[in-house]
């Protein structure tokens, strides 16, 4: 038996992906105190690209639905989800009684740090999977310097396919269940993290499972992130592009393909909806 994620299926497409953690400190709140009280969850930071292998991959999909926690992670996705209504802002003097919470983006590689500041603070255990070895070691130095008293209790980089079978992730759970870890920091890449995160779930339901794509690799610098300019203007995916276009041309294209979609779903009434749902 085999968890693969990007097996194509013929099962009804979502009608709707409920974003519900809406900023930054919300999102810490739910992942402390989660953590906290011994209850897990998983977490997830959509983009574009998540929006296009949802739309390939039931195991994804299915991750997705059963997913605890989601994030805006990417302007798109910022402006898709607020809805053409609040996209507008009100004439001045005007009162606004636009009634859904104010959306920002909330990336994986922004949460990490906090994230292991407040677990420090609180004496929660850390499990790490992946990255590479290499930026998984030189990342956890570098945390564990920022941060005294984190505490790592695991840290393993496995070489998964992307057909992950049941047998590696039943010993990948009994090895994080006896760690004594509160939350676990998946760095695979989509769609693989989130399927196993959703699979170790299911597994370990007292442990949280956040993850965070490229976010030790910046950290150890072993990738270089756009300049923060860059990103307040909404081009770190061209930032990005430029650095590796022989990988990232096609998938932007495909992303760009998602956006138009998206944007229009009285022509493209397959595509899925963002919604913004408070949890305050």
């Amino acid at each position: 038996m085999s968890l693969n994620g990007l097996a194509e299926d013929s099962r009804p497409r979502p009608s709707e992906l409920r974003v519900n953690m809406v900023n930054m400190r919300r999102a810490l709140d739910a992942i402390i105190g989660n953590a906290l009280a011994r209850r897990g969850f998983t977490f997830f930071t959509v983009n574009l690209d998540h929006m296009v292998k949802l739309d390939k991959s039931g195991p994804f999909r299915d991750a997705y639905a059963r997913a605890d926690y989601i994030t805006a992670d990417g302007w798109p996705i910022v402006w898709l989800a607020r809805g053409p209504d609040r996209r507008k802002t009100p004439r001045p003097g005007a009162v606004d009684r636009r009634k859904a919470p104010t959306l920002e983006r909330t990336t994986g590689a922004d949460l990490l740090e906090p994230m292991c500041r407040e677990a420090a603070r609180h004496g929660l255990p850390l499990y790490f999977i992946g990255p590479s070895p290499a930026s998984q070691q030189a990342g956890l130095r570098i945390l564990t310097d920022r941060y005294p008293g984190l505490m790592v209790a695991g840290a393993e980089t496995p070489q998964l396919p992307a057909t992950i079978d049941v047998a590696t992730v039943d010993e990948l759970a009994s090895r994080l269940a006896q760690s004594g870890a509160r939350v676990c920091v998946v760095s695979l890449g989509a769609p693989k993290q989130e399927v196993l995160a959703d699979a170790l779930h299911r597994r370990c339901p007292d442990i949280g499972f956040l993850c965070v794509g490229a976010a030790l690799d910046f950290i150890s610098g072993h990738s270089v992130r756009a300049p923060i300019w860059v990103r307040r203007i909404g081009m770190e995916w061209f930032w990005r592009m430029l650095g590796n276009p022989k990988r990232l041309v096609g998938r932007y294209i495909g992303c760009g393909i998602a956006l138009i979609k998206l944007s229009l779903p009285s022509v493209f009434r397959s595509a899925p909806q963002l919604r913004v749902v408070d949890t305050d």
